[in-house]
């Protein structure tokens, strides 16, 4: 029986998700993008999930897609487009809507949709032995999985079209003083300082972690005038929570604030 391509595994409140591939270095096929999915829904509706961590087994974080894969198949079904809309694509919606926070731990190289599946975390480490090659060009093919989108927004458009363009690998340490993630670590505790952040963020208010993703959603397309205006309601919906009346309540004492569950 072969392993699945995707392992699923709770650690306290934090679900870790593994891709298994990595003889491909986990390239993405369609059965992979399916399961990953799977395992969105499966956390949000477990209400004793407060974070998502991902991350790729053996060398690599991922290649990318699977070209072999995508090789096989017959010409009639080698429609790119497509394969985006029906695999990729609700994949990428059900991360941005997500209302818990997701931790990337990128090992080894991240390349192609690799590298944009995981910049669609809300918190990316990396190892220092990591790389983010945008290696789209390589195979006449522009980038995807909302690269063109993620990229000049985290490390300004000049930076986007040069990593697109040229294809140059990107080391976990760069990308970090780019801003294009949070933090380069050593190779040897990855693992455990992404589970340490899932950690911190399972402890914050569950309700105050998905209404500000929320807002961080809409900014990109927002005004400042109407960013402002979406603050406002979201704060007054913030503001009636039990989570905010624990969390002034805990203020005032001087003691650490006890959390309600998630809605």
């Amino acid at each position: 029986m072969s392993e699945p391509s995707l392992l699923v595994e709770r650690r306290g409140a934090v679900a870790l998700l593994t891709l298994n591939r990595p003889d491909r270095i986990n390239a993405f096929t369609p059965e992979l993008l399916a399961a990953i999915g799977d395992a969105f829904d499966a956390a949000v509706a477990d209400k004793s999930v407060r974070a998502i961590v991902i991350t790729g087994a053996g060398r690599g974080f991922c290649s990318g897609a699977d070209i072999f894969d995508y090789a096989a198949l017959p010409p009639e079904n080698r429609d790119i487009g497509r394969m985006l809309e029906t695999a990729y694509e609700p994949v990428v919606a059900k991360m941005r809507a997500c209302p818990l926070p997701i931790v990337a731990a990128v090992n080894g190289v991240a390349a192609g949709a690799g590298a944009n599946f995981a910049l669609l975390a809300d918190i990316v480490v990396a190892a220092r032995s990591a790389s983010f090659v945008e290696a789209f060009g390589r195979l006449g093919l522009i980038p995807d999985v909302g690269g063109t989108w993620t990229l000049p927004r985290l490390v300004g458009e000049a930076r986007a079209r040069a990593m697109c363009l040229l294809g140059d690998p990107l080391t976990a340490e760069a990308a970090a003083e780019w801003g294009l993630i949070w933090k380069a670590v050593d190779d040897d505790v990855l693992l455990g300082e992404a589970h340490t952040l899932a950690e911190r963020l399972t402890g914050q208010s569950a309700s105050a972690t998905a209404l500000t993703k929320a807002a961080f959603r809409e900014t990109a397309k927002n005004s400042f005038e109407d960013q402002i205006a979406l603050e406002r309601r979201l704060q007054s919906e913030a503001g009636a929570t039990a989570d905010h009346a624990e969390g002034a309540a805990a203020f005032i004492e001087k003691r650490a604030p006890t959390w309600g569950e998630r809605d």
